[in-house]
This record gives C-alpha cells, sequence and structure tokens, in this order.
C-alpha cells in the first residue's frame, strides 16, 4: 500500500484485481486439466505465481501493479483447483478423508509467511527484497515435488473436460448450493486475509511486526482446526460440522471488533481462524463427489463461486473503509 502510494479504495481495486483473473480462468480449469492433466496445469501456474511474486514491489503505481495482479489471480485460480483436484483424488484412492489435513499444510503455510515476514519487518529488510527471497524459495519447493503429482493424468483419446451445461440439473443444484456456502466462508476468509493485519496498525496501533504476527496467529489457528478436521468429518455429520463453525467464526469475528487488549483481539482472530478452518475443505470435498460432475468440474465450479466472495469480501471492507 505505502510501496504503490495507495489509497484504501485503490488498495480494494487492486484486490478485486486478483479475484477477477482468478475467477476468468477457473471457468477453464476443469478442461485444461482435463487436457493437460494436474501436473503440468499445476507446474505451470505455481511457478507463474511465484514469477509474479518476485515482480510485486519492482515496479511502482496502479499501471504496475493491476496487470501483476489480473494474472496472480489466475494463476492462484488454476493452481487452487488442480492441487484440490489432485488431493480429493488422493482420498478417493485411500477411503479415508485427508483433505483437510492438506488444506491446514496450507495454513501452516499461512502462518509462516506471516510469521516469517513480521521477523524480517523487525530486522528491517526491505519488502522489495523480501519477496523475489520467497519467490525463489516458492519455485524450488514447485520444482521439486510438482513432479510427483499424477493421480490425475490427462484424459486420454478425445474426452473433453466436462463443462457446466453438461451436467445433469441435480448436479448442477448441489454446486450452486455448495458455491452459495463457499462465497460466504471466502469472503470472511478474504477480508481476514487483506485487512486484519491493516485493522491491527491502524485501529488498534501495533507497529507493523506485531499486527503481522495476528495474521500468523489467525493462520495457525486455522491449521490447528484443519489439522484436526478429518477426524471431526469421521464423527461429526458435515452439515452440523460447518453450521457450528461458521458461529464460531461469527463470534469471534464479532469479539475482534469489541475488544480492546492486543492480546484479547489476537485471540478473538485465532477463533476466527478455528471457525473458518474447516467450510471450505469440507465444501470442496462434497464438490469432488457430486454423482453426475468429474472431480475437476465440481470443484472448478464451486471454487469459481467461491472466487466472487473473494471479489466482494475486500473491496467491500476498502469501500466503507474509504
Amino acid at each position: 500500500r505505502q510501496h504503490h502510494g495507495l489509497s484504501d479504495a485503490m488498495l480494494a481495486l487492486a484486490l478485486l484485481a486478483v479475484a477477477v483473473g482468478a475467477v476468468a480462468c477457473l471457468a477453464l480449469a476443469g478442461r485444461l486439466i482435463a487436457a493437460q492433466g494436474v501436473r503440468r496445469v499445476a507446474a505451470v501456474s505455481g511457478l507463474s505465481m511465484c514469477a509474479l511474486l518476485a515482480l510485486l514491489l519492482q515496479g511502482q503505481g496502479l499501471a504496475w501493479l493491476l496487470p501483476l495482479m489480473v494474472a496472480q489471480g489466475a494463476a492462484i485460480g488454476l493452481f487452487d483447483v488442480a492441487i484440490n483436484t489432485e488431493g480429493s483424488a488422493i482420498e478417493a484412492r485411500l477411503g479415508r478423508p485427508v483433505l483437510s489435513v492438506m488444506h491446514g499444510l496450507w495454513s501452516l503455510g499461512g502462518m509462516s509467511g506471516g510469521a516469517l515476514g513480521a521477523a524480517l519487518l523487525a530486522r528491517t529488510v526491505p519488502p522489495a527484497l523480501q519477496l523475489p527471497l520467497a519467490a525463489l524459495a516458492c519455485a524450488v519447493v514447485v520444482a521439486l515435488l510438482v513432479p510427483w503429482l499424477g493421480t490425475v493424468p490427462p484424459a486420454t483419446g478425445h474426452v473433453a473436460g466436462q463443462g457446466w451445461r453438461d451436467m445433469p440439473r441435480s448436479a448442477r443444484a448441489t454446486l450452486a448450493g455448495c458455491g452459495v456456502l463457499a462465497v460466504l466462508a471466502l469472503m470472511a476468509e478474504g477480508a481476514m486475509y487483506d485487512w486484519a493485519v491493516l485493522y491491527l496498525q491502524r485501529e488498534r496501533s501495533l507497529p507493523p511486526a506485531q499486527a503481522a504476527s495476528g495474521f500468523a496467529v489467525f493462520s495457525g489457528a486455522m491449521a490447528v482446526g484443519r489439522l484436526s478436521g478429518d477426524a471431526l468429518r469421521r464423527r461429526v455429520a458435515p452439515q452440523r460440522l460447518l453450521a457450528g463453525s461458521a458461529l464460531l467464526a461469527a463470534a469471534a469475528m464479532t469479539a475482534a471488533l469489541l475488544v480492546a487488549p492486543p492480546l484479547a483481539v489476537l485471540l478473538a482472530l485465532a477463533g476466527v481462524g478455528l471457525g473458518l478452518a474447516n467450510a471450505i475443505p469440507l465444501l470442496f470435498a462434497a464438490s469432488a463427489q457430486v454423482p453426475g460432475a468429474t472431480p475437476a468440474a465440481g470443484l472448478a465450479v464451486v471454487s469459481s463461486l467461491g472466487w466472487l466472495g473473494v471479489v466482494l469480501g475486500p473491496p467491500i471492507v476498502g469501500g466503507v473503509s474509504e
């Protein structure tokens, strides 16, 4: 925000650009995975994410930022569907829930990144240096691990990826319902990802390093919730688990706005993380098992609708703030 000289409304526009790129690519994700396989789609989109991250602070102003954000959103969207398609296939092969644990590792990545960013800021390492180093490290991980993927190979012969109109009406109705719930979950998650640190810094007067730790606390709590989520899914009906999680997230987010002591705010953010932890894994697992839809197509539909929450949430917060 400081580097590019953005107001709250301009930052909201940049965040909107990420979601626009993601939604535009998600419409093609199912067909791309069917044509190219998970491994190739994950490799290209993963390495693209790293390259775009490295460039984020190398120029200045919206003219530099917006095209990068649109492209980053497209890469994130493709990578998201590819990895979740692979995860759903592994879950089906094992015959037991594992998707929540995989999403928990994603949250551990967010926690680690937030904690590392806070530590580097405390040591005055400039963000323009931090991002290329992080991008390089992530590119090495992508290059090493993506070749191990392959549970979902390219479709053989002339089989095309399934589109929305190829599904029976019952499948479309179920996926639409999952998608609406994903909109709500990702609207709340997006607000936390994109505004929680600024909220702690500006409204709670915390220094940047402590404010960055708020994101780490939120992601860490989300990781704990997801790492225990598969065990919960075996014991609690998915509908009941989703409803209870939503109530916890709403109550904790309200508390984060009302309580004053910084430690209490951080505990409230942890409660939000626990509440939101299993919403998306539950919905993605359901969307990959809808009769009449392939896993990749079902995930692409719910991811596309869910990204509307990312489109709507952070820009609304930024517009109201402005």
